[in-house]
């Protein structure tokens, strides 16, 4: 009976109750028991998941390779690609030794001993770099090293190194064989040390090889005559750089005309690094090894020399820039009829900020006074953009509006986190962006060319199903159909938005997605909602978006696109992007938690985000961090997990549910290890808000 099982459960492709199981196998009443017991046992043994009142098979054992990310507490993840991208949690006991940035094969097991997917790393490939990091400490006279990762361990054994020695509670770097000291920072709240230690501990590089420099160097400012013979001249037109008030590295122009009948031209330039940087150069190299600049809170580290990066790529205002420009043809719905790919030479009028722009789309006298030579283009680009987001939207695209921690300082230290919220002079050139790599992706894919793709895998079927247990909760529901599609999670956003649920909605949601990323082959983007999608208009600081403009100019040149290791190339960069947004969130997630230590004792309202089996994690309010409630510090009962988001108390009766608002007391915080607890503000009494 079991050998049919699998098989029923295998051709179905989906969860099946066990009345779908006792029908499709067509068995007599009698045998209503067996298959219970079958079923039983099959789920014991890992060959069948039970999902509330679900039945599906498990999959088998299955083998990859990525880089391994460990976190504090000695268990890590490890990132898999390709068309079932996600993380693979490995705990510590499974690490096989894997450090932090490591690159290794791991075997998964499907049902790990909770019943969630689990690796095990059975063989280091290749180290992510030659020297540990940690802080140094004496027991017994023995120098210990004790790895930020490695809470609570023992501590790596260091050899004495000569000269004077590190003082305890100071960061250091050793070699991973030599376990000398090489390195001494400094103590972690000195300045700069927490950015050198980010550094150091995902590995990025800061030095450019001499090689780049000097290719960097050889280029003549301006564009020789030459040059500018074979591209299409759009200096005359109104063209403008929107960007952050800090942007040094301008990838991107935009300006728009009208066409008549409703139609308009969108015009996005983006710079052309292809024509600097060429392939196999010392340049390409130190693009490809780094394949993304990477921004840290005061510290930007380019994939480019500033040379190109910050001057003769970056499009600044009133100077000759080459470019390569994406001409789409909008109807009056928002819809690209037409597109057109041209090497160019542009020379933008005006360097705006995201926050100037915003201003004139509001109205403010000041600032529509200031550029009221351009007003009239910029409430055209505001018109066109959303007519093409309100068109996206409707064909199912997701939008997250998510806040992003602002870091504000006072007299060098940092005093408070603000929400900072996407405004609509940055949609604009979000969705201008959007519809510039989706043209040139549309392009190539229909004509076959093979490139490199943004893919976005649907989510898996037991996260949604995990999803659908948690919104319920909440108030919202999810189809029961097969597949779930964006819209359907979209509507939920919708639904949520004003409400007291909307974060907690969003995070869910969001933790339900796959990972975005790089691929040889197209496999469609769930996010976007789009068949095809690829990476052209940031070739500053990706370097896929670099490869993507190589591809294009061939074949506009009636070339054969050169061979290239494409599957390499997207995993690489799919790698050093998650690599890149770690070490960013972990250094503002460090100095955040520093912040929070000056609030111990204090009372915070705090959402419950999560339950798990220690306890409730908690969001305090306006924080960007999460912290620990745990069960022993609920006194006076017992308490039991009803459901995925709710905690019963056995005596009292007393709930405590996803979403719920409570006042709690900063009891502990530990920014070495991004970790933070609390207890009830009322002698074990919670108070809710």
């Amino acid at each position: 009976m079991e050998k049919r099982i699998i098989r029923l459960l295998r051709g179905a492709g989906r969860g099946l109750t066990f009345r779908e199981i006792f029908t499709g196998l067509g068995l007599p009443v009698k045998e209503k028991r067996a298959l219970q017991k079958s079923l039983r046992e099959l789920a014991a043994a890992g060959a069948v998941r039970r999902v509330r009142n679900r039945f599906s098979s498990a999959p088998q054992d299955t083998v990859f390779e990525g880089r391994f990310s460990q976190a504090q507490g000695g268990f890590g993840f490890v990132a898999s690609q390709g068309r079932d991208a996600r993380d693979i949690f490995v705990p510590a006991r499974s690490t096989g030794g894997a450090m932090q940035g490591d690159i290794v094969r791991v075997t998964v097991k499907e049902h790990g001993r909770e019943g969630k997917p689990e690796g095990r790393v059975t063989r280091i490939v290749r180290r992510g770099q030659e020297r540990i990091l940690g802080i140094y400490a004496l027991r017994n006279g023995q120098p210990l090293l004790l790895p930020f990762e490695a809470a609570g361990g023992e501590g790596v054994p260091l050899k004495t190194s000569p000269g004077e020695a590190p003082q305890p509670g100071m960061v250091v770097t050793a070699g991973r064989d030599s376990l000398q000291v090489e390195e001494v920072l400094g103590f972690p709240d000195d300045p700069g040390v927490d950015t050198e230690t980010v550094v150091r501990r995902f590995n990025l590089a800061r030095v450019f090889a001499p090689e780049a420099l000097a290719e960097a160097d050889a280029f003549p400012e301006g564009i020789s005559a030459e040059e500018l013979a074979g591209r299409a001249d759009f200096r005359s037109w109104t063209t403008v750089t929107i960007d952050g008030e800090t942007a040094q590295d301008f990838d991107d122009a935009v300006g728009v005309r009208p066409l008549g009948s409703g139609r308009t031209l969108l015009a996005v330039h983006i710079a052309d690094v292809s024509s600097f940087v060429r392939p196999g150069s010392a340049l390409d190299r130190e693009a490809f090894a780094r394949a993304t600049s990477v921004y840290l809170p005061d510290l930007t580290l380019p994939m480019l020399p500033e040379r190109l990066s910050n001057n003769l790529c970056s499009l600044r205002p009133r100077e000759d820039r080459k470019t390569f420009s994406v001409l789409m043809e909008v109807d009056g719905g928002g819809r690209v009829v037409s597109a057109e790919f041209r090497p160019s030479v542009i020379r933008t009028i005006e360097r705006l900020t995201y926050t100037s722009v915003f201003k004139v789309f509001n109205e403010d006298s000041g600032e529509s006074l200031r550029y009221r030579e351009i007003l009239p283009d910029l409430l055209a680009m505001r018109a066109l953009a959303r007519v093409m987001r309100t068109r996206r939207m409707e064909e199912g695209s997701l939008d997250f509006d998510l806040p992003e921690p602002e870091l504000v300082y006072e007299q060098g230290r940092l005093s408070r986190v603000d929400a900072g919220r996407q405004n609509e002079a940055q949609k604009v050139i979000e969705d201008f962006m959007i519809a510039a790599n989706e043209a040139v992706a549309a392009f190539l894919e229909g004509r076959a060319v093979r490139s490199l793709h943004r893919i976005h895998p649907p989510p898996e079927q037991a996260d949604l199903e995990k999803l659908r247990e948690v919104l319920l909760g909440l108030g919202f529901a999810l189809p029961h159909a097969r597949k779930v599609t964006s819209r359907d999670l979209q509507r939920v956003l919708d639904e949520a938005e004003g409400r007291p649920e909307e974060k907690l909605v969003n995070r869910e949601v969001l933790r339900a997605l796959r990972l975005a990323v790089y691929a040889d082959e197209s496999r469609g983007h769930y996010g976007l909602a789009r068949k095809a999608y690829t990476h052209f208009t940031s070739p500053i600081r990706r370097y896929p978006d670099l490869v993507v403009h190589r591809i294009l100019k061939d074949v506009l040149d009636g070339k054969k696109p050169e061979e290239r290791d494409l599957a390499a190339a997207a995993l690489h960069s799919s790698l050093q992007e998650r690599n890149a947004d770690a070490a960013e969130k972990d250094l503002v997630e460090w100095r955040i938690f520093r912040m929070m230590k000056s609030m111990l004792g204090e009372t915070l309202t705090a959402t419950v985000v999560e339950i798990n089996k220690a306890g409730l994690v908690l969001a305090p309010d306006d924080a960007f961090v999460e912290g620990l409630l745990a069960f022993s510090d609920l006194a006076g009962d017992y308490y039991r997990l009803k459901s995925p988001g709710t905690l019963v108390g056995r005596r009292t009766g007393r709930v405590y549910r996803l979403g719920d608002r409570l006042e709690v007391v900063l009891a502990g915080v530990d920014p070495l290890l991004r970790r933070m607890s609390f207890v009830p503000a009322d002698a074990g009494r919670m108070r809710r808000r």
